[in-house]
């Protein structure tokens, strides 16, 4: 330090410099120097007028002055706040860390920067920002100190205070996530934007994952649900109110299960959501229970949509009777049973007769048309699809042998699968499983299988139109449904019965039926069969304007006159033998073929069903013609 006079008698400072390269006023170095009286005053004045607490030190940190505003605040004397003095009034736990920066400013002659509380005059403390800036001569060289004191208590207590509150929530926080890891629930909290933030150990240890691995959670939605449960959650969140939604999450085994998922949210004194909280709650039993029924019912009514109106097997005749002893016998049993006989007569009834009978009774009872149901379709229907399998499949969907687990599938129509089908259905019946269309693994089911048709299957597998090892497997139990033709006694019966139940339907009361149509209907040979007199009498009950059931001749198609003409029954004997011989004829052509291209009834242009009527009502024995040979 360079110490002169000027022509005022002021010490002053040459060239010396505070950080940031501004020279020191010359009057104030003069006072900081302190080389006379007056220099002492006018430093002093300059100082003390500043509106802060200043000081000035030594290069090697012993304090040489300080203003009045530090005397004034601390009660002190100059003289006692001299040297090291100071010390004295800063607060004991924080004057450790104070002496120690001050050394490590004064080592690396660089800036202080810190805060501690000061004693007031009446022994309050108060926190202070102290900060001091090395001041340099014009070679670099450390000559002084200038240091200030700030009051920033109130700040300082705001910030304490803060702290507090912070180390408060910290500590609520983890007694919270102590109750709600001891929770058995699925528990996440979410940001207001739905990012997963938190996952309880319930939550943890059901996915198997690490807590760095929640950001990931939407893995762990079935991928049938992920879209659905990603728009569910969108308008859940702009909603701001709280909502639910069920979906399958996976087990740390891999294994899927149902949840319940409770969104709630919580908002800010704004009103503004701040965070989600989620809970899920294990549905699984109740959601696959409530699928169980809920697939039973659609089927059910699936079923009664397209159910004739009679729901026991009317009849006193033998046929009638041989018919309930097999259902009688093979009920109770596991046996696949095949059921063979024209359209109309009954067989879907009796499959559920069957079924009825069966151990199998309170489960369901799906019944499949394999002729209805396009060739494109029928694997899907009968054994489900996965989602996107092929256009259209939009979801995944249960086929019917999955919704008949448990209880019973009737096949009606077997006869018109395609031979890919059979395929697929002869390893149903081998192995028990199925297999959806676009999946890729088996599935279980324990179904009892009932067909039905009105071809004769042993003669399409000869054509190799059906596949023999599936007609073996399906004509474990063989039972053949009488026509209505074949038994002529239980028509009478039949029509009580309809008439009544359809009477009680309409709103009409039957109390006799009109012995000419009664005859009539006992003449006529029913090519449909039941069906066709279900049909006949609903018609004439809707028609009826007494209590008289009459039926008009004309319903009946091709029915034979109500009076025969003389000759008539030569002329019909002739018919009759004029039939057989053409029949016959096809079927030596087609050797004893009825079904198929080639077959009896394609070369008589008649309908196959029509034919196998024929040929019973004519007494033919088809199988005579086997050993024909083709033309």
């Amino acid at each position: 330090m360079h110490r002169g006079r000027d022509g005022t008698g002021f010490a002053r400072m040459r060239s010396t410099e505070c950080p940031g390269g501004e020279p020191l006023h010359d009057r104030m170095a003069e006072h900081l120097q302190g080389s006379s009286n007056v220099a002492d005053q006018r430093r002093q004045f300059v100082i003390d007028t500043i509106p802060a607490q200043v000081w000035v030190a030594a290069p090697d940190g012993a304090i040489t002055y300080v203003n009045q505003q530090r005397l004034d605040y601390t009660g002190s004397t100059l003289e006692a706040a001299l040297g090291w003095g100071w010390r004295d009034i800063f607060h004991s736990d924080d004057l450790p860390g104070l002496v120690a920066a001050w050394r490590l400013a004064l080592a690396a002659e660089q800036a202080l920067e810190a805060e501690a509380r000061v004693r007031r005059f009446d022994g309050a403390y108060r926190w202070f920002l102290i900060r001091a800036v090395p001041c340099r001569d014009e070679q670099g060289v450390l000559v002084e100190w200038l240091g200030t004191n700030t009051d920033i208590d109130d700040r300082k207590r705001v910030e304490l205070q803060l702290q507090h509150t912070t180390e408060q929530l910290r500590r609520s926080e983890q007694e919270y996530r102590s109750i709600v890891d001891a929770i058995p629930q699925l528990i996440a909290a979410l940001g207001e934007d739905g990012r997963v933030l938190y996952v309880n150990a319930a939550w943890l240890a059901f996915t198997g994952m690490a807590a760095d691995q929640v950001a990931d959670a939407a893995d762990l939605f079935h991928p049938d649900d992920r879209a659905r449960v990603d728009d569910e959650r969108r308008r859940g969140l702009r909603s701001g109110t709280a909502f639910e939604s069920e979906a399958r999450l996976r087990r740390a085994d891999g294994v899927y299960r149902w949840f319940l998922i409770h969104y709630r949210p919580v908002a800010d004194d704004a009103r503004r959501v701040v965070r989600w909280y989620a809970t899920g709650t294990d549905i699984d039993q109740r959601h696959r229970e409530e699928e169980r029924v809920r697939n039973e019912n659609v089927a059910l009514r699936e079923e009664v949509d397209r159910t004739s109106m009679f729901e026991e097997i009317v009849g006193t005749s033998a046929a009638v009777k041989a018919i309930l002893r097999q259902v009688e016998q093979v009920a109770r049993t596991e046996s696949t049973v095949l059921i063979t006989g024209e359209t109309g007569t009954g067989k879907e009834l009796l499959a559920r007769a069957i079924h009825r009978r069966s151990g199998r009774a309170a489960k369901a009872f799906i019944t499949v048309n394999c002729a209805a149901i396009p060739a494109s379709l029928i694997a899907s229907e009968l054994f489900g699809h996965e989602r996107g399998a092929f256009t259209g499949a939009l979801q995944r969907r249960q086929g019917k042998f999955e919704l008949a687990d448990g209880g019973t599938i009737f096949l009606d129509e077997v006869g018109e699968l395609a031979l890919d089908t059979q395929m697929a259905l002869l390893r149903v019946l081998q192995e028990r499983e199925v297999e959806r269309v676009g999946g890729d693994r088996p599935i279980k089911v324990d179904v009892r299988v009932i067909a039905a048709t009105n071809r004769d299957l042993t003669s399409a597998v000869a054509d190799r139109t059906f596949r023999a090892d599936l007609f073996y497997r399906l004509n474990v139990f063989p039972m053949e449904m009488p026509a209505l033709r074949e038994r002529p006694g239980d028509i009478p019966l039949l029509v009580q019965y309809f008439a009544h139940r359809l009477g009680r339907r309409t709103g009409r009361t039957v109390t006799e039926i009109a012995g000419r149509s009664l005859a009539l209907l006992q003449s006529y040979p029913w090519p449909g069969n039941i069906r066709e007199l279900q049909n006949v009498i609903e018609r004439a009950v809707v028609v009826m304007e007494a209590t008289t059931l009459t039926v008009d001749e004309r319903w009946l198609v091709g029915a034979p006159p109500t009076m025969p003409m003389p000759g008539a029954a030569h002329l019909g004997d002739d018919l009759a033998a004029h039939e057989r011989v053409r029949v016959e004829a096809a079927l030596a052509e087609a050797a004893g073929r009825v079904a198929g291209r080639s077959g009896a009834a394609a070369r008589l242009g008649i309908p196959r069903s029509t034919l196998e009527s024929k040929i019973r009502a004519l007494g033919i024995d088809k199988h005579r013609f086997k050993s024909t040979t083709l033309r």
